[in-house]
């Protein structure tokens, strides 16, 4: 039941991002770019996205726990470090420079937009990177606590 609702949630996410055109870069660029063409429809989205996460999570902390889990799992870490930056920063570029960020990339790829394969590409690329070097930082920090 839990991977169905994951996927009835991604599908409901994608359909919003298509349906507001949040799925094209030239939209979200016209947004990032300041010029006589600015576009301010990335906003309104941002907006209804809040508002949609602001009633969820308030209906959310009323309940004793998740639907098909055992508890929540919420993030806890408030700390910002070099990870964080890094991470952001790179989000960032690669947002800027093809006008995707993961969700409307993936309903552009699913779409069969071509623009699209270079992002796909690239974040599956920046995916395999991270597993490799968070394995690495683990196995040392797991060698270093064995050691002593």
């Amino acid at each position: 039941m839990k991977g169905f609702t994951a996927l009835l949630a991604g599908m409901l996410f994608g359909i919003g991002l298509a349906w507001s055109g949040m799925s094209d870069p030239a939209v979200v660029l016209s947004f990032l770019t300041i010029s006589l063409d600015w576009n301010p429809a990335l906003i309104g989205t941002m907006g209804g996205a809040l508002a949609v996460t602001a009633v969820g999570y308030a209906r959310v902390r009323r309940l004793e726990r998740p639907l098909f889990e055992a508890d929540f799992s919420i993030p806890t870490a408030g700390a910002v470090d070099k990870r964080l930056i890094a991470g952001a920063s790179v989000f960032g570029v690669g947002w800027g420079l093809s006008g995707f960020c993961p969700g409307p990339g993936l309903v552009a790829f699913a779409v069969l937009d071509v623009r699209a394969l270079t992002f796909v590409a690239a974040f599956l690329g920046g995916v395999f990177l991270y597993e490799a070097l968070n394995r690495e930082r683990v196995a040392v920090r797991d060698h270093t606590i064995a050691d002593g």
